[in-house]
């Protein structure tokens, strides 16, 4: 008999907000996402003006930017920061979604976050497919940042460690 594989866990708080999604009707999932949208908080002052500093989100039918940030800490804790106008509620409720469930996490949660994660808050039936290719684009640009942004950390303190090695 082939056995039947579980799929790759969310994170705790990603995991919480899927649910919320599931405990409702599809009608209901889609006010949740509007709520959402009005809640992703604005780009901070060191970003405003400054769409050079962020990654366009292409496959988004609406301009979309984002910046990822990994914290010089143990975790390389994770921080996400999003420009969406308010014209594009929906993708604004994702990158809600993606706000609220991936923030503050360490590093290794982010990249060990599944690819269909957006697939799991039920919202494939209440979009179209070209809205969820925006959600799914804006996971696979934050788990790229967050690789490079934590490997360039890591091999940055790497350096430093050989360094005060070689002068002791």
């Amino acid at each position: 008999m082939p056995s039947v594989t579980e799929p790759a866990a969310l994170p705790q708080q990603m995991a919480e907000l899927a649910e919320d999604f599931h405990a409702v009707t599809e009608r209901d999932r889609l006010q949740l996402l509007l709520e959402l949208s009005r809640e992703l908080p604005a780009m901070p002052e060191r970003y405003a003006g400054h769409l050079d500093q962020l990654e366009r989100v292409d496959e988004c039918q609406s301009p979309v930017f984002l910046a990822v940030e990994v914290a010089d800490d143990a975790d390389r804790t994770v921080h996400l920061f999003f420009d969406a106008p308010p014209e594009a509620p929906t993708t604004r409720g994702f990158a809600g979604i993606l706000h609220e469930g991936l923030n503050g996490l360490p590093a290794r949660e982010v990249i060990a976050v599944p690819d269909d994660a957006p697939y799991r808050f039920g919202l494939a039936e209440a979009v179209s497919p070209l809205r969820m290719r925006g959600m799914v684009g804006m996971l696979s640009r934050i788990k790229r940042q967050v690789r490079a942004r934590a490997a360039a950390a890591d091999a940055q303190h790497r350096a430093a460690d050989a360094q005060h090695a070689e002068q002791s």
